[in-house]
């Protein structure tokens, strides 16, 4: 399924995801209209200067209003589910909060994508889902599940439901990247681990990865990319060579490692040259899917601290200067 001459609706679309998702396909492709469904006018206005596209459509709403969620994707072809409270200390002290927007928002925009006839539904998860120890995470395999199982009420409506899964994105607001930046002008780096592992991904390969993902899902599945881990370390000392470093610990709700890919999963695994797709365990899911992908080894788990490719600091130095990020 190609994205050309598609109405497109992307929730959280004034976020990072979104941004570069709009940059993308603005430059790349030929949509119909993108509509950009948000809680904040005022990101909205800046986005609107900034692409000054007459092809986009903003729309304030929030996804926990399921009328206003039906309303907006009347009439679409795909709808990108990226608006989630994501800020793992605040959703720990506002639990009933991230419940809200995290999982019955994904569920408002499961029956809006339904009863409108959605073509394709596709929900941007974390790595957090896996094996979750904060509510953000917990929130997010929910919001998954919801997803997944989504496909089996369709009837005889063509609307698919698939996720991306990934981890880390280098630069994006809230992770450690800006947070070291703005830390290395006082010379003292906060860390709450040194053997901390995090799996890296870039904006542009998480948005190529779901355009991708949008033309080979078959409804039901899981996307995860092969990405590189880093070590905290090594961020800290590209960034602020020179800085004191800092030991805080373990913040609630946080692991020393991250898992994209758990051995639960991995035995329902195809694996591809650039990502694995899990497969579900339900009746709608036709078996001869993805033939062509290998079956994993037992006991496979993909996890940043046992990954096989790791980022030297030479290559995170690219990245940042490529990605503009002054070090």
């Amino acid at each position: 399924m190609s994205i050309d001459d598609k109405t497109i609706l992307i929730t959280g679309g004034t976020g990072s995801f979104g941004q570069k998702f709009i940059e993308i396909i603005l430059n790349k492709y030929n949509p119909r209209v993108i509509r950009i469904f948000s809680r904040g006018e005022f990101l909205q206005w800046e986005m609107a200067k900034k692409f000054n596209d007459p092809r986009l459509r903003f729309l304030i709403g929030d996804v926990r209003d399921k009328d206003r969620v039906h309303r907006a994707m009347n009439g679409a072809d795909i709808v990108i589910h990226a608006a989630a409270l994501k800020q793992i200390p605040a959703i720990e002290y506002n639990p009933i909060e991230a419940v809200k927007t995290n999982i019955i928002g994904t569920a408002n925009i499961i029956d809006s994508a339904i009863n409108n006839n959605i073509e394709k539904a596709i929900f941007v998860s974390s790595d957090k889902a896996v094996n979750p120890v904060n509510l953000y995470g917990a929130t997010k395999l929910c919001a998954e599940k919801l997803f997944i199982q989504a496909n089996s009420y369709i009837g005889e409506r063509k609307t698919k439901f698939s996720c991306v899964r990934y981890g880390n994105v280098i630069g994006s607001r809230g992770s450690v990247t800006p947070l070291f930046l703005q830390q290395k002008k006082k010379g003292i780096l906060t860390i709450t681990d040194k053997r901390m592992t995090r799996f890296w991904i870039t904006l542009d390969q998480g948005v190529d990865l779901v355009i991708n993902c949008i033309e080979k899902m078959r409804g039901g599945e899981i996307f995860i990319p092969k990405i590189p881990s880093m070590k905290i370390m090594d961020l800290a000392e590209v960034i602020a060579p020179e800085a004191q470093v800092k030991i805080i610990g373990i913040r609630p709700g946080e692991k020393l490692d991250e898992m994209l890919l758990p051995n639960e999963e991995a035995r329902r695994t195809k694996e591809f040259d650039k990502y694995f797709i899990v497969e579900p365990e339900y009746p709608f899911w036709d078996k001869n899917n993805f033939n062509d992908g290998k079956l994993l080894p037992k006991e496979f788990r993909y996890a940043s601290d046992t990954n096989e490719k790791w980022l030297s600091k030479e290559e995170m130095r690219k990245i940042l200067k490529n990605l503009a990020i002054e070090k």
